[in-house]
């Protein structure tokens, strides 16, 4: 089932996620869920703070930019993360132009570390540690901080962020037209 993607504004995407055990009702059901969404709206990753959820879930499946990098983890990078925890991130910061489902029709230079180690569950509540770097390891931080309340228009500076209010306002108020499900918090409100 596609869920609806909360859209920029909800206070859902600014809260911190708590952690899920095996028992969550329906988990293999919104795994499912989330990444038939996420496929929907031909996205990369998608947090369970975007379909309305603040729970410490998060999917991902790169294999979209496996035409672009020619990293070869890429192709086959589709994974369910629960409960993580990043333990480390290295490596000199680099800039790379990220969007975000949850604010459509804005995408902007980030600089993030491109190494990381992360501890985190799989769907069966196996627990795994990991190292990934370049593209897989930025599409886990952009998902990582959804369930830490950040996004990524709060890297940005104060100067460009000003710049994007009227944008960023239009998106919580649905004036936007996007060819999947959204939420929008102005809209919920009357």
């Amino acid at each position: 089932m596609k869920l609806p993607i909360v859209a920029y504004g909800d206070p859902v995407l600014k809260r911190k996620a708590v952690d899920i055990d095996p028992e969550y009702p329906n988990l293999d059901g919104l795994i499912q869920d989330m990444f038939e969404t996420m496929h929907n709206a031909r996205g990369v990753g998608l947090a369970a703070p975007q379909v309305g959820l603040s729970i410490r879930l998060f999917v991902v499946d790169a294999s979209p930019f496996d035409d672009e990098d020619d990293d070869p983890i890429l192709k086959t990078f589709k994974k369910t993360f629960i409960n993580p925890q990043i333990i480390e991130e290295s490596g000199e910061p680099w800039g790379f132009n990220e969007g975000c489902l949850s604010i459509p029709d804005i995408r902007e230079d980030v600089y993030r570390k491109p190494k990381i180690k992360i501890q985190y569950l799989d769907d069966k509540f196996q627990e795994h540690i990991e190292e990934y770097d370049g593209v897989a390891a930025r599409i886990i931080q952009h998902e990582y901080d959804h369930i830490e309340g950040k996004l990524f228009t709060d890297y940005l500076t104060p100067l460009r962020r000003a710049r994007l209010k009227s944008k960023l306002d239009s998106i919580t108020r649905g004036q936007i037209k996007v060819d999947y499900k959204m939420k929008f918090p102005s809209l919920r409100r009357k």
